[in-house]
Parts: C-alpha cells; sequence; structure tokens
C-alpha cells in the first residue's frame, strides 16, 4: 500500500514530456501570453462599462504577465543558440520572433509601470494607454506566430523528425 502511494506520487512529479525538451523556453512561454491578453482585455472591459475593479484585475495581469515576458525572453535569448534548427530557419523566422518579443517585453515593462503609477489605469493618456495594450496583444500574436511555426512547421522544440529542416514557403 505505502509502495503504490510512493510510485503514485513519483509518477504524479514526473513529467517525462518535459524530458524531450531542448530547453525550458516552452515552459515559460504561455504564462505571459495569457496573462497579457487578458490583461488588455480586462482593461477595455473595465474602460467600457466603467468598473474599476476590472481595471484593477487588468493592473494585476499586466504586471505578472510583463515578469513573464522578462522570464520568457530570458529563456529564449538563453535558448537560442542551441535550438536545432537550420540556418535559413534562424534567419527567417527565429530573429523576426527575437525582435518581436523583445519589443514586446519593452512594451509589455512600460505599460505596468505606467498603471502601476496611475493605479489602476492611467487617466491622462488613456485612450493612447489602451491603444498600446492592443498594439502589445498584436506583437504578442505575431512573435507567437513565428515561435509556432519554428515548433511546429520545422519542430524547433522536439525529436518528431530528422533536423534541420530547411526554410520552405
Amino acid at each position: 500500500m505505502l509502495a503504490d502511494l510512493l510510485r503514485a506520487l513519483a509518477d504524479l512529479f514526473s513529467f517525462t514530456g518535459a524530458q524531450h525538451l531542448q530547453n525550458i523556453h516552452p515552459l515559460i512561454v504561455h504564462f505571459p501570453i495569457a496573462l497579457l491578453f487578458a490583461a488588455a482585455l480586462m482593461y477595455w472591459i473595465g474602460f467600457l462599462a466603467r468598473r474599476e475593479s476590472w481595471q484593477w484585475s487588468g493592473l494585476w495581469m499586466l504586471a505578472l504577465g510583463a515578469l513573464g515576458a522578462a522570464a520568457a525572453v530570458a529563456t529564449g535569448l538563453y535558448a537560442a543558440p542551441g535550438v536545432m534548427l537550420a540556418p535559413s530557419v534562424k534567419t527567417v523566422l527565429l530573429a523576426s520572433h527575437k525582435r518581436i518579443m523583445i519589443a514586446a517585453l519593452v512594451l509589455s515593462a512600460v505599460l505596468a509601470l505606467w498603471a502601476i503609477a496611475a493605479r489602476p489605469m492611467p487617466v491622462r493618456g488613456r485612450g493612447a494607454f489602451l491603444a498600446m495594450l492592443v498594439l502589445l496583444a498584436a506583437l504578442i500574436a505575431k512573435g507567437a506566430d513565428y515561435g509556432g511555426r519554428m515548433v511546429y512547421d520545422y519542430n524547433a522544440g522536439g525529436y518528431a523528425c530528422g533536423q534541420p529542416i530547411e526554410f520552405s514557403q
């Protein structure tokens, strides 16, 4: 009975899927993506519904999303030199992914600091703040698209097929 319980606990805390990852970047990236999209949504709902509680939710999600984006960019920059991609894919997709996601990190940090200073949402420049949240969501969507293409079109994160795969339109 005790042996079964210990085996069950070992199974619960063993992540065999993660053993096949080349790096931890894929484990990190989804949290800031979700938090930053949700922050934009919360701020817009709070603005349209005139609900400060929604804006406070947006502030927390924006701050946590910006911190998560810093972790995602850091793990991505650390992983980039060792990722198994053909040079043509690195030149086209990885470089674009990197530039866009660094821009998204900078923008999320600026917006988070602005929101923290003017809690929960800026009064002066509110329209610009809301527009920049939309821009942030667009940057993240485009950067994530490049990341997804590297993973699903060129097998950047696993061993499902032979490496490297050359870039193609």
